[in-house]
């Protein structure tokens, strides 16, 4: 990916940061999931980063669950971190150019929603891994391949590219990192209904997370792309299903 997609990308989540903690449901929902396995977890006092934080979802669970735990927020976005509370630590940087350095390795690297903007996502992870503490833990959640199948299959019903972000497949990333620091791996299953595709892809624009590879297509594009996509269950509602990894690494 070029420096331009991930100029493209911080731009749209920037945009969006006012209204982000309104409308992303399924961001907040997997946060609080992925918090609440690492309050589980036996993760040493110290040194904990929220990677590609946002606006705080998860590190304010984090630090919730973990009273008198400061957490470094972390995002490549200064619009998403000035969201932040007051008082809380954050620092600016881009992800895309791997993590900086720090004095003290942390005992906790955590991530939701953001490996997948980065280039190279099996790369990065393996980075991170590297880069904590002796028996430290990388607790993360992304969405992977899998993902879509719905959007996936009106598009080649209607004859049209797939606008949807590429994404990583749990193969993939796993492939560098060393079976015996995997302490939970499993693929989560999401799916939001709605009468129409409009409502379900519409979510994703106003959180930021519209940037894709693709050319933008037309409105026609999109009204074809919308009578294709199949309707399920008694109430023949339109549907998109999401594939999340649950990813739970110590060193």
């Amino acid at each position: 990916m070029s420096s331009r997609w991930t100029g493209d990308v911080l731009h749209g989540f920037s945009e969006a940061a006012a209204n982000y903690n309104d409308i992303a449901m399924l961001q907040r929902a997997v946060a609080h999931r992925l918090a609440g396995h690492c309050s589980r977890l036996k993760i040493a006092p110290g040194f904990w980063v929220d990677l590609g934080s946002g606006t705080g979802l998860l590190a304010d669970a984090l630090e919730a669950n973990h009273p008198g735990q400061r957490v470094l927020r972390v995002d490549g976005s200064a619009s998403m971190l000035r969201r932040h509370q007051r008082g809380t630590d954050t620092a600016c940087i881009d992800l895309s150019h791997g993590l900086p350095y720090w004095p003290t390795p942390p005992n906790l690297l955590a991530s939701s929603f953001a490996l997948h903007w980065l280039p190279s996502p099996a790369q990065r992870l393996n980075q991170w891994y590297g880069a904590l503490a002796p028996k430290g833990w990388l607790a993360l959640i992304v969405p992977v391949q899998g993902s879509f199948r719905q959007w996936n299959a009106a598009a080649s019903d209607a004859q049209l590219p797939c606008s949807a972000l590429p994404l990583p497949s749990p193969s993939d990333l796993l492939r560098p990192i060393p079976p015996t620091a995997i302490r939970r791996c499993s693929v989560l299953r999401f799916t939001q209904r709605s009468k129409h595709a409009l409502q379900l892809l519409k979510p994703m624009m106003q959180v930021g997370a519209g940037t894709t590879p693709t050319p933008k297509q037309s409105i026609s594009s999109l009204r074809k792309l919308f009578r294709c996509w199949p309707r399920e269950g008694p109430c023949h509602q339109m549907a998109l299903t999401w594939n999340i990894l649950l990813l739970l690494l110590q060193r």
